[in-house]
Order: C-alpha cells, then structure tokens, then sequence
C-alpha cells in the first residue's frame, strides 16, 4: 500500500492488462538497491547463480519473467557512481556507469533474496566478477524499470534463446498457465548444460546441443524453431532471445511467415558476438 492507503497504480495496471487481450509493458517506479551476496551456486554446467539479501531488498518488484535490473560495478579507478533519485525515475550521471544487464530469475519478498543467474564465459565483466565473489560482497542493483505484462489469453506459447535467455525461459515456464500448451526451444552446449524446468505439461521443451560449436553460431536454433506446426487459427505468443545475430533469422520467420502482429511477440538480442555491454533496442 502507499502511504495514502491506494494501491499503486502499477499494479492495478498490471491486473489491468492481465486481464485484458494484449500484452503491454508497465513502468515500475526504478530504485537503485544496496545488496549484499548472500551465496553462489551453479545450475547445471552453464550457469552460475549469484544470490543477493540484505535490507537493500526489501520492497523490490519483479513482475514479469523477462523483468531486468542492471548491475552496477566500480569503474576502473576504483569509484563507484551511482544514478540519483528522480521521483519514480532515475538521473543517470554521464558518462553512463560501469553495469550490466540480467534477468531476474527469482526473488523471494520473505527471504529478501534476488537471484541472478549469470553465463559465464572469458573476459565479461559481470562474469568475472561472479565467479570470483565472496558472502557479503556489496552490490547495488538499479531497476526493474518495467515489465512485459503478457495477458495468459494465447493458444500456444512459443519461448526461444541459448544459455543466456535460460533464466527468463525458466521463469516464463514457471508462471505460465499450468495448462498452457507450446514449445521452447533452448540451445546449450551439451546435456551438463541443462536443468530441470518447472514446464506446464503441454508446453514441449527441446534442448539442443551445439557441441564444440563457438556459442552464437550455426543455424541449428533456427531450422528447429521454423519447423514447429503452427496451426492456422491459433493465437500465438512467441518470445525469442539469444546471441543477435543468431536470432535475426528469426525476427524474419516471424514477421514473414507467421506474421504475428506487434504486439504478440518479443525478440531481442541478449548479446552479440565480439561486443561487450551489447544493447538491442529492438
């Protein structure tokens, strides 16, 4: 509740569209958040979790499964610059702070525990630092900014990425209608990379294996994906990330040949080969 006894308006907005038939994307109000890590674990051979606590938790909103909060790192002199309050907002100072992007995998208001799972791989900021910290490690997360409210009025779901769209793919799988039906598609290196999944029982989950192939690479991803039966009639959800390039095959086939409208799908590239701190503005 707000401090006047009314709900606040975005989660009334939230209810509001979840009940409707489209999806849309709510604005939460944005708080940059002192954490403390609590603990790392790995999940499967592909992910390292890294769990946050402390008071700095308290209040914060993670609404959608692809919600996301930025994780902000000290620059290379060693200082720490932090956005300043703006009412609902943030004022980011310029240049832009050293951080981050992930998905929320999970937080848990009685716990006050925010997980984020992390890919590792050499040479990422993020990546490093997680593989490499300790219990008690200060961390200030800013965000969710907002989330992608998707109504549960689809006939089929259609959830698409690589390792590194795996913790928003879980989630997806978890808060879906338990009888929704569908696909997901997930793409790892082999099968220590895969986890168990909380699916609903019509919702096929197909894990594909790239071997030795670098990550981002190939057309595996797509020849399976642009091979599922979608019925003529059927209203369909479909969400698709992973490496930019990977994907843009994708962004094609559903525009193209599923011809979903707008509104019925999200497509982003997580991260793209040979760039650090990618940005999809798609």
């Amino acid at each position: 509740m707000s401090r006047t006894g009314h709900r606040p308006r975005h989660l009334e907005r939230i209810e509001e569209v979840l009940t409707g038939r489209r999806p849309e994307k709510v604005r939460y109000p944005i708080r940059v958040r002192r954490t403390e890590v609590v603990r790392t674990t790995t999940v499967g051979a592909g992910l390292l979790r890294v769990t946050l606590g402390g008071p700095g938790t308290e209040g914060f909103e993670a609404h959608s499964p692809i919600d996301h909060v930025k994780l902000l790192f000290p620059e290379p002199d060693g200082s720490l610059r932090l956005p300043e309050p703006d009412g609902d907002l943030l004022k980011w100072p310029r240049p832009a702070p050293t951080s981050r992007e992930y998905t929320v995998r999970r937080y848990d208001p009685e716990a006050g525990e925010i997980d984020i799972d992390i890919a590792p791989h050499e040479g990422g900021l993020a990546s490093d630092w997680a593989q490499r910290v300790r219990p008690g490690a200060v961390l200030h997360v800013a965000g969710p900014p907002g989330g992608l409210i998707v109504p549960p009025v689809y006939d089929r779901y259609l959830l698409v990425g690589d390792i590194t769209a795996l913790p928003a793919i879980a989630r997806w799988l978890e808060e879906l209608p338990r009888d929704a039906k569908g696909w997901a598609f997930i793409e790892v290196a082999g099968a220590a990379e895969q986890i168990e999944l909380s699916a609903p029982a019509a919702v096929e989950v197909r894990w594909l294996h790239r071997g030795d192939r670098p990550a981002g690479t190939g057309d595996a991803l797509e020849r399976a994906v642009t091979a599922v039966p979608v019925a003529e009639g059927e209203r369909l959800y479909a969400w698709i990330a992973g490496e930019a390039g990977q994907i843009k095959p994708l962004r094609r086939w559903v525009r193209d040949e599923l011809r979903l409208d707008r509104g019925d799908h999200e497509i982003t590239g997580y991260w793209k080969r040979g760039i650090a701190d990618f940005d999809d503005e798609h």
